[in-house]
């Protein structure tokens, strides 16, 4: 590594990471918070765990039915531009949160919400790859995706925390929380304005040659991709290679909003026996399997990035999600069923950022923003049928047993398709043959 392709590196990591990071997190608060106000929600709302579930998941309906028209805007209008009005906008759906007063108000402002922040996540990754050369991109999505382990470190706590405010000016907890946590979102749309750079060409930031490099090594990689692959939306839309990673993405998926959603109500049955019920230190105790997941993706990514190798960095922490699933699925103890939720949220959080180096690696141009707003689509599928099945799981038998066991499955499959597809594209390589499309 020459010395201006290291100034460079460390100056778009440093300008755009942090702060791309703290919108995320932002943005995954204001996504799953509503798993921590099911703790007095549910009660004040005659809500039952089917409804919960339903409520939950639905804001991915909206989001999926939105996202690849949402991406092809980011890419129309900029990054800055779009970003922006998408944290604006949910800013203020996530505040009306506060005031719903039944099922119905309940399911329309989660799928508002679900429209409004459609394209946020994959248009940050499309925005990453027009920044980060492929060598770099496993690190730089893994910071990203570092975010979701610590919005449970950081989150749960300060959740929990404004329970507190209950009373003040009539509100209860809950709704103050919505209302707080959805302040910085808005904060953060304006300043994203005036903060981001929409391409490296543009970026005043960056010296004459540290530009040039960049420029010329990302174009240099998109020429690569193109010529091997057809370019253009209806190249991602026919590719069956898309729509494959899409069904990888969907199993872990499942299980992390699964668990997201619900795990405020999972510690809260487990510590029950110890007389627990405080949202503040359910909270601090839901913090503790996001530790482990935000150090073990660290370091993880950093290994994936420094060998080269993808699939196996992938496969791996599915399968062992799937194992904390089915764990958690028949462990009763508080000690030993936090363990293992922890070991599942690892394994889960873990593959997700090297997942995201597989489609960005044969689509470049419109064909990226549109294969990874479809894969994501796919895969966020699964953020509706995770919290719904263990709500209407547990209204049946009074159990999540069966809905943590199916979900174990489902990631056992997604595994099982992606060393198809990695066994697939060596075939291929051996052929001497270009990926089939």
């Amino acid at each position: 590594m020459d010395q201006v392709e290291q100034t460079t590196i460390r100056k778009v990591i440093w300008r755009l990471m942090p702060f791309l990071g703290v919108c995320y997190f932002v943005s995954w608060l204001d996504r799953v918070n509503v798993g921590f106000a099911a703790l007095r929600m549910n009660e004040d709302l005659g809500f039952s765990a089917t409804v919960f579930g339903i409520g939950a998941g639905i804001f991915f309906i909206g989001y999926v039915l939105c996202e690849a028209p949402s991406n092809l805007a980011m890419r129309r209008f900029g990054a800055r531009v779009w970003i922006a009005r998408i944290m604006i906008t949910w800013c203020i759906l996530s505040g009306c949160m506060a005031f719903i007063t039944g099922p119905w108000s309940f399911y329309t402002v989660r799928f508002l919400l679900g429209i409004a922040e459609a394209g946020f996540f994959p248009g940050m990754i499309y925005y990453l790859t027009t920044w980060f050369p492929a060598q770099y991109r496993a690190r730089a999505f893994g910071f990203l995706i570092l975010v979701t382990p610590l919005s449970g470190i950081i989150g749960a706590p300060l959740s929990g925390a404004l329970f507190h405010m209950h009373g003040i000016w009539g509100l209860a907890g809950w709704q103050w929380m919505f209302i707080v946590e959805a302040i910085p979102a808005v904060v953060l749309g304006i300043v994203t304005l005036f903060y981001l750079t929409d391409k490296p060409q543009d970026a005043k930031w960056l010296e004459p040659a540290e530009r040039q490099w960049l420029t010329t090594r990302l174009q240099a990689e998109e020429a690569e991709r193109a010529a091997a692959h057809s370019d253009g939306i209806m190249a991602a839309l026919k590719s069956p290679r898309v729509w494959l990673l899409g069904a990888v993405y969907l199993g872990p998926v499942i299980g992390l909003y699964g668990l997201s959603f619900w795990l405020p109500q999972i510690v809260q049955g487990l510590v029950r026996e110890w007389g627990i019920s405080d949202p503040f230190h359910i909270g601090l105790l839901a913090a503790l399997p996001p530790i482990g997941a935000a150090i073990c993706m660290t370091l993880w990514t950093r290994h994936s990035d420094r060998t080269g190798e993808r699939l196996w960095h992938t496969v791996l922490p599915i399968l062992v999600g799937a194992v904390g699933m089915v764990m958690s699925a028949y462990i009763q103890s508080p000690v030993w069923g936090m363990l293992a939720l922890s070991i599942a949220l690892i394994g889960i959080n873990v593959a997700l950022p090297v997942f995201w180096t597989m489609p960005t690696a044969f689509l470049s141009g419109a064909a990226a923003a549109v294969g990874v707003a479809v894969i994501n689509c796919i895969g966020n599928i699964g953020g509706y049928i995770g919290p719904q099945l263990i709500g209407i799981v547990k209204d049946s038998t009074n159990s999540i047993m069966a809905a943590l066991l199916t979900i174990a499955v489902l990631m056992v499959m997604a595994a099982g398709v992606a060393l198809w597809l990695g066994r697939a594209q060596r075939r291929e390589a051996a052929l001497g043959a270009s990926p089939a499309e």
